[in-house]
């Protein structure tokens, strides 16, 4: 049984027994709230060599060898396994290395089977199968995520990933370890404690609470947010949807673990994220006249029920950025703004 729960015990994630392709799409995949899928992969080779214990799956993963170093994050044992900032926020506490595979599998067996008390942490984060661990997709298929979703490992020891979000939407399956999900509704942002935007752990920006310890002293409405909240307890060969923007704080317990990830539907220079950092420039410190009007312009054209209808009265042709998704509208859009923001507009 997995210990050390927070103080509160949130709500469980919604769980499936395994489901087909067609079935994640229409059921799983089309709605807004996670769910956990028992046993989806419990079949793979890797889950497999997983039961065998910790050698079974060290050497299982060494032998997809040969790509390019993984990046691993390391940090020491004080850190207890949660990457995170340093006190000052002038920095982080652990430090960014490339590893080969082996090494990496090789070091986290010998802290594993030497039981070593007070590991340093250890974490490969987000490496990408074909150009990491090629010949992992063909041994591990996956039909649930669409065919362009690139699987990512992660691998390393009891480790924790501060809350963040994504962007698209996220399959998790767990490998080898027990894994805890902690996702919380976007709703909940005010209540979460952003950090830093443009100084981030890893991409995305996260939350300044640690679920598992919450100073609610120092952040006294993360109380509220833990109140919304969402659990998802893994064992090998479960597998987690979680929508887009839905926060998420992951925590690995063993002495060696393993998760996969798949992303899809994501386009990096189309994010909505970018629009927001760009607001906080160019809108939120307006007058408040000013900035009343602007709402206004952002409800007919972006947040309205009807606002793909809000260039209906002109010709298709004359419709411009206005007009209805498409490929040609985005990159219509890309040219305009690259014009604008470059002075050239």
């Amino acid at each position: 049984m997995i210990a050390d729960r927070p103080a509160a015990t949130p709500n469980r994630v919604i769980e499936r027994d395994a489901v087909d392709a067609a079935t994640f799409r229409a059921e799983v995949a089309s709605g807004h709230v996670p769910v956990l899928l028992r046993g989806q992969v419990a079949d793979w080779r890797a889950v497999e060599h997983a039961k065998g214990g910790d050698r079974a799956i060290a050497e299982y993963l060494a032998g997809f060898g040969g790509g390019k170093p993984l990046e691993v994050l390391v940090g020491p044992p004080e850190i207890g396994g949660r990457f995170f900032y340093r006190d000052d926020m002038q920095g982080f506490n652990f430090q960014r290395q490339h590893v080969p595979l082996p090494n990496l599998v090789g070091e986290l067996l010998r802290l594993a089977e030497q039981r070593v008390a007070a590991p340093p942490a250890i974490y490969a984060n987000a490496a990408a199968a074909p150009e990491h661990l090629p010949g992992w997709q063909e041994a591990n298929p996956l039909d649930l995520p669409p065919s362009d979703a690139v699987p990512r490992l992660w691998i390393g020891n009891a480790t924790q990933v501060a809350t963040h979000f994504d962007s698209s939407p996220n399959l998790a399956v767990c490998v080898a370890g027990r894994r805890r999900f902690t996702l919380f509704p976007p709703e909940q942002v005010a209540n979460l404690y952003l950090g830093p935007l443009d100084n981030t752990l890893a991409g995305p920006p996260n939350s300044m609470v640690d679920p598992d310890a919450p100073d609610l002293e120092r952040y006294p409405r993360f109380a509220e947010a833990l109140a919304h909240a969402q659990v998802a307890e893994m064992e090998p060969g479960d597998a987690l949807f979680i929508p887009s923007i839905w926060w998420h704080h992951v925590r690995a317990f063993d002495r060696l673990n393993v998760l996969v990830n798949y992303w899809w539907a994501y386009d990096s220079s189309a994010t909505p994220f970018i629009a927001l950092v760009h607001a906080l420039m160019s809108v939120r410190d307006l007058p408040p006249a000013e900035k009343q009007a602007w709402r206004a312009w952002f409800e007919h054209l972006v947040f309205g029920d009807d606002a793909d209808q809000a260039a209906a009265h002109l010709p298709d042709h004359a419709q411009g950025v206005m007009g209805p998704g498409s490929h040609e509208r985005t990159e219509k859009i890309r040219h305009y703004l690259l014009m604008t923001l470059s002075g050239r507009g």
